[in-house]
């Protein structure tokens, strides 16, 4: 029987004064450095901050999906 792949979801927001983007991507790039196997993300929720009547803050909240390892992908050293 073929099996596929597993994958988890962790919730994160991401936030810049730059944009949506930059909030989005440094999520992400947080992620990398500590989650293995990030294979997708989806946008759940933008908000941001505004004053003097712009937007000044960009708070993304993202579903980072990452594959969990199958027991060949784990030895032990």
């Amino acid at each position: 029987m073929a099996v596929g792949s597993t994958y988890k979801i962790v919730e994160l927001v991401g936030s810049s004064s730059d944009g949506v983007q930059q909030a989005i991507d440094g999520a992400i790039a947080r992620a990398a450095q500590t989650i293995r196997n990030l294979d997708w993300f989806e946008v759940r929720e933008i908000r941001g901050q505004i004053e003097d009547g712009q937007a000044s803050w960009y708070q993304v909240k993202v579903g980072v999906g990452f594959r969990v390892d199958s027991g060949e992908d784990i030895t032990e050293d």
